[in-house]
């Protein structure tokens, strides 16, 4: 299957939102931004920004028509600062000019006295001052406190992981175009378009019907784009209403980077028991999530925390609980993995320092967990059709783990200066949105009368090969070619009420609703041609290859055929369909239920070399399997997991967010803010678990877009293995990223 997007991309045709020609009137709005990280605003001054030739108005909370507030999950984040500033970067104005430039330095005339207020940055210490997003969440299965006297081996640890940066290579970027009776269009780089209507309709005070948001594709988005993306398109939508004219607003690299959240910081306590076999008889968990100013996305992170704290191990007595600290950093959001790999991280880390203690290989304690059919989930949900061994044996057969592991045992007796450590990490990742409501999705389908099709959804593409996907389904389920389907842009006129494309679900719910709007027109075009036919028993009649057959017989009728008397016979070309997750529960007040329709499983070596002289490492492989189902690209599938275990590997290595003192990011540019390129990228060989399937998925596959993601987090216990065999007293502090600065440091120190 040929993706239509990559020549388009090869040769720069591709056109995102900022390809789009403007028009001679369109202005350009850029906000005016807090320089502290926490403050009462006392006196603002715009004279000297008004007073600039081409500067068409300076917007505030009270040139608002309708509510100044574009919270999602908690209603406590407003558009332009009133009384208060949160954070550095916090948008207290905006100015419209004639060009981006000029808005740009009319906002740096804007003179903004503050009242300096005291600033957290810490989530532990917020977790002190009582400074909760929402209250904290617990899920617990067994009797943990009861199980600590049968245990062998008890552990107890931090672990801390660091914020990452979504890195897309499309900054955020919003058009607001006003049409006729006050209605806006709105071009977006967005994950979730009815999102943007539906808080640009709060904002604006008027009905959805009057906002039409448009996605053609995104330069990449890992979430950045599904939360973050409404504030700039508001912004847009607002100057656009006031000055009754088109106005775009696009941020430049650093721009981005500073104005918008990361991936969460977590912080974490744990303790971890196990037997003398090295069985896990209990696991409990302190999360602590830093969720930046305002909630954003971070209580459905942080559930997704807790759903994926036990990881792929199966553990009698558990106990997860997680709070959501209000810091004074830009508010964090969806990241892929969605708090998932916070999780896995700390859970790795006990598993890790409880091998040490034993004197046993993590890998021992990993393999004798593995969850297996008929265990239980911490949330309640019965484990079903685990390939976890499946995986596990096939990563040994393919790629000789263990002779791997002897392979680096002798490279390390033979070398004083290189040491070489390899290390496993398997993984578990539930499928569906959490918030059960957004498990739904619709399509619309369009057979012309030439016999071409365009299809309509709620998908977004963003580089993950959703189109190419969304395409395989229409055609394999009307029977004709490819090339002959189109997918439509992305848009709420077409599409009402869409969910965003996020949680690994946009092939998934759009796939079938796709299908079944596909079938209403398959049954259609069957009786024409049973009708064209004399035959009685549609039933019998196939369509494939582009031709009608019956019982394997071809019946002389092609599919244009087809069509063209079915216009004539004003039969319905036509058909939208919605389908919603069947067999989704979950009672919050228990804190059971099942929340997921599957589960993805797979498994993976990484193997390090480090250079104990000079603290630089290099990452030789990762090699894995991964149960995908039955793909429905393998192309596409094989892309999405080489560049998640990328990304994973960067957040666990190189990626380092810093802030300073007073809450300003230092690490603000592409420059001091390192992510993998194709020099430090290793080699990812991939083996997809054979004769996989999935009855609940997807023509019978599996969402790939976030679990590989989480094959990264081995990379860290690889690299403290590699240490450790040249400074056989170095005990790992857990705290990652693990640069090559904090790798020099642990092979010349002791202890933590």
């Amino acid at each position: 299957m040929k993706r239509q997007d990559s020549e388009l991309h090869a040769s720069g045709q591709a056109r995102f939102a900022d390809d789009l020609t403007l028009t001679a009137d369109t202005l350009h709005v850029f906000p005016v931004v807090s320089n502290i990280a926490h403050g009462r605003i006392k006196t603002c001054d715009f004279s000297q920004a008004l007073s600039l030739p081409g500067v068409m108005a300076v917007l505030t909370a009270s040139d608002i028509t309708g509510s100044n507030q574009i919270g999602n999950i908690e209603v406590d984040e407003v558009l332009l600062a009133e009384t208060e500033v949160c954070y550095m970067g916090q948008a207290v104005a905006l100015i419209v000019a004639e060009s981006a430039e000029l808005a740009r330095q009319a906002s740096e005339l804007c003179v903004v006295n503050y009242e300096v207020l005291e600033a957290v940055f810490d989530a532990r210490t917020a977790d002190k001052l009582n400074q909760h997003i929402v209250p904290p969440r617990c899920f617990s299965m067994g009797d943990v406190d009861c199980a600590w006297q049968q245990c062998a081996y008890v552990v107890e640890g931090q672990a801390e992981s660091g914020a990452q940066e979504h890195a897309y290579l499309e900054t955020q970027i919003a058009i607001a175009y006003p049409l006729e009776n006050g209605q806006l269009k709105i071009v977006s780089a967005t994950q979730s378009p009815g999102m943007v209507q539906r808080i640009i309709v709060r904002v604006l005070d008027c009905a959805m019907h009057m906002i039409e948001v448009d996605v053609l594709r995104l330069g990449g988005a890992f979430g950045g784009k599904e939360e973050q993306a409404t504030a700039w398109a508001v912004m847009a939508a607002l100057a656009a209403q006031h000055t009754q004219q088109p106005v775009k607003i696009q941020l430049n690299r650093e721009e981005d980077m500073r104005l918008t959240g990361k991936r969460h910081p977590y912080s974490a306590d744990f303790k971890i028991g196990l037997n003398s076999s090295g069985k896990i008889l209990a696991y409990q968990v302190q999360f602590y999530q830093n969720a930046g100013a305002f909630a954003d996305l971070s209580p459905a992170i942080l559930e997704r925390t807790l759903f994926h704290a036990g990881n792929a191990y199966f553990i009698a007595n558990f106990r997860a609980t997680a709070v959501s600290c209000r810091t004074n950093l830009p508010p964090n959001t969806a990241f892929r993995g969605f708090g998932a790999p916070q999780a896995m991280f700390v859970l790795e880390a006990a598993i890790f320092k409880a091998a040490q203690s034993m004197g046993i290989d993590p890998a021992t304690i990993q393999q004798r967990n593995l969850l297996q059919d008929g265990d239980h989930f911490p949330y309640g949900m019965t484990v079903k059709n685990s390939t976890l061994k499946a995986c596990r044996d096939l990563l040994e057969q393919e790629y000789a783990i263990s002779q791997r592991q002897q392979d680096c045992d002798r490279f390390n007796t033979a070398h004083t200066l290189k040491k070489k450590a390899l290390a496993l990490m398997p993984i578990t990742f539930g499928i569906s949105f959490t918030a059960l409501f957004l498990n739904q999705a619709d399509a619309l389908v369009h057979v012309y009368g030439d016999g071409s099709v365009i299809v309509s959804t709620g998908a977004v593409e963003m580089g993950q090969g959703v189109k190419l996907k969304l395409r395989r389904v229409a055609a394999q389920t009307l029977g004709i070619g490819l090339e002959r389907i189109k997918i439509d842009s992305t848009n709420t006129s077409r599409i009402a009420n869409m969910s965003p494309t996020a949680a690994s679900t946009g092939a998934d719910l759009n796939g079938q609703a796709t299908r079944l709007a596909c079938k209403q027109i398959l049954m259609r075009l069957k009786q024409i041609a049973a009708d064209m036919l004399n035959i009685k028993n549609i039933s019998s009649l196939h369509i494939q290859n582009e031709r009608v057959s019956m019982e394997g017989q071809d019946m002389a009728l092609e599919w244009c055929q087809l069509v063209t008397q079915a216009y004539i016979s004003r039969c319905g070309l036509s058909a939208q369909a919605h389908y919603a997750t069947p067999g989704l529960a979950f009672d919050r007040n228990s804190e059971t239920g099942t929340p997921f329709a599957y589960h993805v499983y797979g498994c993976a070596a990484l193997e390090v070399t480090v250079d104990c002289l000079r603290g630089r490492y290099q990452i030789d492989s990762v090699k894995l399997v991964h149960d995908a189902g039955k793909s429905l690209s393998a192309d596409v599938d094989l892309g999405q997991i080489e560049g998640a275990v990328v990304q994973g590997l960067g957040w666990m290595t190189m990626e380092e967010i810093v802030y300073d003192q007073q809450g300003c990011l230092l690490s603000n540019n592409l420059t001091n803010y390192k992510i993998p390129d194709i020099y430090s990228a290793p080699e990812v060989q991939v083996k997809f678990l054979p004769d996989g399937g999935n009855e609940v998925g997807l023509l019978n596959s599996k969402a790939v877009g976030e679990p590989p993601f989480m094959y990264g987090i081995g990379v860290y216990f690889a690299l403290v293995k590699a240490i450790q065999a040249f400074n056989p007293g170095y005990r790992a502090s857990f705290s990652a990223p693990m640069t090559p600065e904090k790798v020099l440091m642990a092979l010349y120190r002791n202890g933590n």
